[in-house]
């Protein structure tokens, strides 16, 4: 039931925030995985590599020099107020005042290559078309479009699912962004619908609908933490940070 989610949401996130959950995943390739990715064994197996960086001659050293480079961009992005994400189809503004930023750089997961915070919870204004489809409980919903003002969804629409997107949004709080994540794996590139890669695909951003990471400083608890992506590669994507171009088509500005 919901309520007995949230509650373990909750938890979950309360240990993950204090470093008291530990977990270690790397995904080992086989078929289901190859077939849901819409690949054979023997792609997936590489691709699996090349997202891990396993095919580099010392791969601990480049995840640490992601660690170093990382860490810099987190330093820039913890002093800024607001962003704003511009695409054809997209024009959303949030505010991350006070909000940490978390370098994940393989520590926890495998593959791994994203930054992410938390949006302040009132401070979402605008609309977001997701290039790929959310994947909720094995369902594809396709075409997401989100509206928001003040912080919730007041609209969300899309071309397959939608009433399931409309279920998703109705749970308590998941009409509410508990984060926001810049993905910066650019040894990942296909969208696989597993999105312990998909959501580290360099050139691509997501949110997540819900419950949102404790150690961002985010308040908002949920029952679900649902995150969907969105490409920022075509011309004319870009994130703005307190009126400056920090990312523009798939690739960092400062």
């Amino acid at each position: 039931s919901s309520p007995s989610r949230r509650e373990m949401m909750k938890v979950y996130m309360e240990r993950y925030a204090k470093g008291e959950l530990n977990w270690v995943i790397v995904p080992y390739p086989c078929h289901s995985f190859a077939q849901e990715a819409n690949m054979d064994i023997f792609s997936y197996s590489e691709f699996v590599e090349k997202a891990l960086l396993l095919d580099k001659e010392d791969p601990v050293k480049e995840w640490k020099e992601i660690e170093r480079k990382q860490d810099k961009l987190c330093e820039i992005l913890n002093k800024v107020d607001m962003i704003h994400v511009l695409s054809e189809d997209t024009d959303l503004t949030l505010s991350v005042k006070g909000r940490k930023w978390v370098n994940c750089c393989g520590h926890n997961n495998l593959p791994d290559g994203e930054v992410f915070t938390s949006p302040l919870e009132d401070s979402v204004n605008g609309h977001i078309r997701f290039t790929y489809p959310g994947i909720y409980s094995g369902k594809e919903i396709e075409n997401i479009r989100l509206d928001f003002k003040d912080g919730k969804v007041i609209k969300a629409t899309a071309e397959k699912a939608e009433e399931l997107l409309q279920e998703i949004v109705a749970i308590e709080n998941a009409n509410i962004l508990g984060e926001f994540a810049i993905g910066t794996n650019y040894g990942i590139t296909k969208f696989t619908k597993n999105m312990l890669f998909d959501e580290k695909m360099g050139g691509t951003m997501h949110c997540a609908l819900g419950s949102g990471p404790i150690e961002t400083g985010s308040t908002n608890q949920s029952a679900i933490h649902w995150d969907i992506l969105k490409d920022m590669k075509a011309p004319g994507s870009k994130i703005i940070a307190d009126g400056k171009v920090i990312y523009e088509e798939g690739q960092w500005k400062i």
